[in-house]
């Protein structure tokens, strides 16, 4: 067969690849575009995961410390609660079940009515107070017994005023110690919850950028075939075209060796750039 026929043959041949040929690199280019899109979202994502990983790191921190404060607050609640325990067993073995009533009342010291009744027994038994004066002597004894007696029980009020006090204060500071004790361990839940929160978006997230790097490795094998795809048919060409030009002369004998170069290139696995694969097509 001479070079028309062969021309024949191949032309509407190539043509047709040719088609074939443009399909194929414009799929491939869509497919490396969907490559590059799953990859920028897949990226885009792991930043936002890396940000709140680092951010449940944060909360974790502040759970674990407001924690400890919870342990250091109720180690304190537990002694005042003891110190209220201690006042009132206290007020019950000096004043009994009964609600004595503090009334602070003014009056002499009992210590010094004492004082004076024992002096007045010594001289009483010095025979100082003898005939009429016994009598006065009597009287005085009875008068200060009374003051004595009125006396110690208003001691006896004073200090139970000063134990209800006692436990007023500590009532207090028990109350305070386990709201405090309640605040911390709102803060702790608090953190505790938004760690939690913050850790299922990360897996809401890392589940997303999974998906994306599956569409990335589909994509990039689809892009890969349709590569194949139009690396062969670019190959079928220039087999049909070297067919052809093997009739030719020694100088267009010499471009086809370039062409060949950058299709063994291309074969290979060589990156070409644009210009040289626009000149393989027009080859």
């Amino acid at each position: 067969m001479d070079y028309s026929e062969i021309g024949e043959i191949f032309n509407p041949l190539s043509e047709k690849i040719k088609l074939e040929l443009n399909i194929n690199k414009e799929q491939r280019d869509e497919w490396n575009n969907r490559v590059r899109k799953h990859l920028d979202k897949r990226n885009e994502i792991n930043i936002q995961v890396k940000e709140l990983i680092s951010e449940v790191q944060k909360q974790k921190i502040v759970r674990d410390a407001a924690n400890i404060k919870v342990k250091e607050l109720k180690d304190i609640r537990f002694e005042k609660s003891e110190k209220l325990k201690s006042i009132r067993r206290e007020m019950k073995d000096k004043i009994g079940d009964k609600d004595i009533k503090s009334n602070k009342k003014t009056g002499p010291d009992p210590r010094r009515l004492k004082a004076e009744m024992d002096k007045l027994e010594n001289m009483y038994e010095r025979g100082a107070f003898s005939g009429k004066k016994e009598k006065e002597f009597m009287n005085k004894m009875k008068k200060l017994s009374r003051e004595y007696k009125e006396a110690k029980k208003n001691k006896q009020d004073d200090e139970v005023g000063n134990m209800k006090r006692d436990e007023r204060e500590a009532k207090y500071s028990q109350a305070k110690a386990h709201d405090d004790v309640e605040d911390a361990v709102k803060k702790a839940q608090e953190a505790h919850d938004l760690m939690m929160e913050l850790s299922e978006e990360v897996d809401r997230l890392r589940a997303i950028a999974n998906n994306a790097q599956m569409e990335v490795t589909i994509s990039k094998r689809e892009a890969d075939i349709m590569h194949s795809r139009y690396v062969v048919s670019l190959r079928c060409i220039h087999s049909m075209q070297d067919l052809l030009k093997g009739m030719v002369t020694d100088d267009d004998q010499e471009d086809r060796v370039g062409v060949s170069d950058l299709m063994s290139r291309l074969m290979s696995g060589d990156t070409l750039s644009t210009d040289e694969l626009m000149s393989l097509q027009r080859n």
